[in-house]
């Protein structure tokens, strides 16, 4: 048995307009890069090669926390080194902590022989992601773990569904330089909901996965609007109206926020229009004195998964 293994999870985007802790996707690109050893402390221990700035307390890195509930779930008693080799950025709201936990309860398993199927980690994943969010949605971890287009139908019991999507999407994402925390920014959803923007929601995101489902670009486009967090997350991005428009004008199907923010993305049916979006997005960000990193990525069909 390997005493280590070298894992990549991918960035996701999550909520995907409507699907407010429902949807999610997984990218091509950013990605994790994890290292895990076997260690014969009995401990967990975090090590951090990447660029990117983590806890190294295990008892706040979201992905020990993740492997504890592992090993909590299967009685056992053992300790693993951490090692980030590539990390992406935490509060980018691509799924930063989604990645970190899909990565380190899939090495973990993986050492272990697998005696959890891969969708069951999912419970372990959340329990990381819990201490980064202050709640328990799987609409990066499940993406992150399985690859593809996710829709959760229910947390009680969890039941996964991956949608049909059509393969040539592709998905523009901006990444400016801001830092949004994903507990506040949670916060600033109000509790209740009126239900005139229920019935709305409930509508785009039915017709979300219908448009997924056949293809409809014109249907996944006018079905990307969020009525539940953009209006109160979008105050906090700089320029987005004005990227808003630029992008409609330019031919994307439809843009929102990735995740909690600041990330933007925008779903395209040609590389073209994707490349496009991407100069407009770094230009508009710019405009505010904002830099950004822009990534042009297909939806990736695989989630976490070990590297050669």
């Amino acid at each position: 048995m390997s005493d280590s293994i070298r894992i990549a999870a991918p960035a996701t985007v999550s909520n995907v307009g409507p699907g407010f802790d429902l949807m999610g996707f997984a990218l091509e690109q950013p990605l994790d890069i994890l290292k895990v050893k076997r260690n014969k402390q009995n401990t967990i221990r975090i090590f951090n090669e990447s660029d990117a700035t983590i806890p190294l307390d295990p008892f706040k890195n979201v992905s020990s926390v993740a492997i504890k509930s592992l090993l909590d779930t299967l009685q056992i008693n053992e300790g693993f080194d951490l090692i980030f080799e590539k990390k992406i950025n935490p509060g980018s709201g691509i799924g930063s902590s989604a990645a970190s936990c899909t990565a380190a309860v899939y090495g973990v398993n993986q050492l272990l022989g697998k005696p959890m199927e891969t969708e069951s980690l999912i419970d372990s994943a959340l329990a990381g992601e819990f201490i980064a969010s202050g709640s328990l949605h799987a609409d990066n971890i499940a993406p992150a773990l399985l690859g593809g287009f996710i829709l959760i139908r229910s947390y009680n019991p969890i039941d996964i569904i991956k949608l049909t999507y059509p393969k040539n999407l592709v998905c523009t994402l901006v990444h400016p330089d801001l830092v949004i925390n994903t507990k506040e920014s949670r916060k600033l959803i109000p509790e209740k909901i009126e239900l005139n923007a229920s019935i709305a929601q409930s509508g785009n995101i039915a017709a979300l996965v219908a448009g997924l489902n056949t293809n409809n670009y014109a249907l996944i486009g006018r079905s990307l609007i969020d009525k539940i967090a953009e209006p109160h997350r979008s105050k906090f991005i700089p320029g987005y109206d004005i990227l808003r428009k630029r992008l409609s004008d330019c031919g994307v199907l439809g843009m929102n926020i990735s995740g909690s923010g600041p990330s933007v993305f925008a779903l395209s049916d040609n590389p073209e229009t994707a490349a496009k979006a991407a100069k407009i997005m770094e230009d508009t960000f710019l405009e505010n004195n904002i830099k950004s990193v822009t990534y042009v990525s297909g939806v990736s069909q695989v989630g976490t998964r070990v590297l050669d």
